[in-house]
């Protein structure tokens, strides 16, 4: 189990963006690693009420299990690895959360894990590149009938990373843009297609 805060900036990108991004810092195809984002929350969103998001990831061939929370400055991280097994659990009904620090902060919340399931999974083709002090991350991600593009760039120092930031963006003559985070986008696609259901 490890904790880290985390201190991201993101934009989200046309196509076309991205792939000049991609051409700028030199990335080819075969950079792109592939990894499932699995999300979870109760019915009644009461993590993301909170600022909070609860996801597994599939990386290098480890299952993780993190707990994002919002910090004075940037994201607090609980990481958890678990074995394969348990994360298959994690996504069928009627499952419940290991024991550990992740299940700690979450009754630290306030919110009953009992209560918390499964949403859906959102997969991410990504490639990393250090970028001054801090690492640029473009990922492409799909999820239910959707697709988007994205830039991220985590650095240590918040406003030294962020002038960074801006300036990269200006130099391409790509506008900043309100770009909520990955799982937000994903519920958010998620309820616009129930409700159309609904109609």
């Amino acid at each position: 189990m490890t904790q880290e805060i985390e201190i991201e900036y993101k934009n989200l990108l046309t196509k076309e963006e991205f792939f000049r991004l991609a051409d700028f810092f030199q990335i080819a195809d075969h950079d792109f690693k592939h990894q499932d984002n699995h999300y979870f929350d109760t019915p009644e969103f009461h993590l993301k009420e909170r600022g909070a998001a609860l996801r597994i990831r599939f990386k290098n061939g480890r299952y993780v299990l993190t707990l994002k929370e919002p910090a004075p400055v940037g994201l607090l991280e609980t990481h958890q690895e678990i074995t394969a097994e348990h994360a298959s659990e994690l996504i069928s009904p009627a499952s419940s959360l290991p024991k550990g620090k992740v299940l700690e902060q979450i009754h630290s919340l306030g919110i009953h894990s009992e209560n918390i399931s499964f949403f859906g999974t959102l997969s991410t083709n990504r490639a990393e590149k250090t970028y001054k002090n801090g690492l640029i991350v473009l990922d492409h991600s799909r999820y239910i009938n959707k697709e988007d593009y994205e830039i991220e760039y985590e650095v240590l120092d918040a406003e030294e990373g962020l002038l960074a930031f801006r300036e990269l963006l200006a130099s391409l003559q790509i506008p900043m843009r309100k770009t909520p985070n990955k799982i937000k986008r994903f519920y958010d696609h998620k309820r616009e297609i129930e409700n159309e259901k609904e109609l």
